[in-house]
């Protein structure tokens, strides 16, 4: 069977995470079918397989595609908006299906000694389900919030506890292997510099600094924008630092790793 079309590929996240939300996390039919932005009878044909069943069938068992779609189910339920989540869950699987295998470093590649190999899967799992944990707290006290502001907060925390626990994941996938240090592939320090110029004229368009005009909970949430934009700005200087020559590295596809729940 050839690589499913992007439709296809869309269709495909929104059949094995409509199986992550019932089968999964226990969820009503209904009230998966409003996470995914679907009517009711499409998630009934997605779990029964009169949707997709083949297809289904051939990627529900793939560890790559199951860690795919696990973290959009649980993007999902924490609140992440279903075109967003979906999509680029999509745009993810559809690179995993055109990578092909993965390509063989020429190079050594630097490596966990033996006694911290042994140690970092536990600890990482631990992490993982830590990160989970806060997850499910920011959530439940996101809904006894009765305003939009200070739910948005216990929201953000949420996304960014579910981040982590992705990177987390995706960490392990190499650290498993042994692997400690990796470049970046398929963008240039131009793609970098682009985007660090966009930054920055993002920043530019507004002169008012709203910050020291607000308070409580609307302070909070302005502060953070600003320090998402620091961290923006710092992640991206890294970036172009790692796109210079360095020592060899890991380069080609990453590893196949298993779900994050």
């Amino acid at each position: 069977m050839p690589s499913p079309s992007p439709k296809e590929t869309v269709q495909l996240v929104q059949g094995l995470v409509a199986r992550e939300l019932v089968e999964g996390f226990g969820l009503p039919e209904r009230q998966a079918a409003t996470l995914l932005g679907v009517v009711p009878s499409s998630v009934s044909q997605y779990l029964s397989g009169k949707r997709l069943g083949p297809m289904l069938s051939k990627y529900a068992d793939d560890e790559e595609v199951r860690a795919i779609t696990n973290r959009a189910a649980q993007r999902l339920v924490a609140g992440i908006s279903n075109p967003r989540a979906i999509l680029e869950a999509a745009i993810q699987l559809g690179e995993s299906f055109s990578a092909g295998p993965p390509a063989q470093p020429s190079s050594p590649i630097p490596v966990l000694s033996p006694k911290l190999r042994r140690k970092v899967p536990d600890w990482l799992r631990s992490r993982i389900a830590g990160e989970q944990n806060a997850v499910a707290e920011c959530m439940r006290l996101a809904q006894r919030c009765r305003d939009e502001l200070t739910r948005s907060v216990f929201r953000q925390i949420a996304s960014d506890s579910l981040r982590h626990a992705e990177i987390v994941a995706a960490l392990a996938a190499y650290l498993d292997q042994g692997v400690v240090s990796s470049q970046p592939t398929g963008i240039s320090r131009t793609d970098v510099q682009n985007l660090i110029r966009r930054e920055h004229e993002a920043e530019e368009t507004s002169t008012i600094d709203l910050g020291p005009e607000l308070g409580g909970v609307m302070r909070i949430l302005w502060d953070s924008l600003e320090s998402d934009e620091r961290k923006h700005e710092h992640l991206l200087e890294l970036l172009l630092a790692a796109s210079s020559d360095s020592p060899p590295t890991h380069r080609g596809r990453p590893p196949r790793r298993p779900p994050a729940s």
